[in-house]
């Protein structure tokens, strides 16, 4: 939330970032889920990819949730370590990261897994 206060402060409208409902808190607890000791999202990528998914198709705001999205999945890549490769570059531009946010939000939601694939893809790609 401090990210989004943020961000806030930057586009100083009264609607953005505000709240909707809850769904926010739950796009962030889903990436932390498990069943059976098995973490549903084992790997970083899945987690990056799901958490981005879920926060641009919940809306949980009133206004910006797809600037919002695409904040915080790069802060989650960076807070993983994972935003630049080993060569030092930032694994995904400005563009592809517009691209999959924009791309995510017009997907159909029974397409869900096959968009999240996409976007660990794009992560991989760029990883080395």
């Amino acid at each position: 939330m401090s990210l989004i206060d943020i961000m806030y402060s930057d586009f100083k409208l009264d609607i953005f970032a505000r709240p909707k409902d809850d769904s926010f808190n739950s796009s962030i607890n889903q990436i932390k889920q498990s069943f059976d000791n098995k973490e549903l999202y084992p790997s970083l990528e899945e987690k990056a990819a799901t958490l981005l998914y879920l926060i641009v198709k919940n809306h949980s705001f009133v206004d910006g949730n797809k600037r919002i999205a695409a904040a915080c999945f790069l802060y989650f890549l960076e807070k993983n370590n994972m935003i630049k490769n080993s060569d030092g570059q930032t694994i995904i531009s400005n563009e592809a990261l517009a691209f999959l946010t924009l791309f995510i939000a017009t997907s159909k939601s029974d397409e869900m897994e096959t968009v999240k694939r996409l976007v660990v893809t794009v992560l991989n790609r760029n990883k080395n």
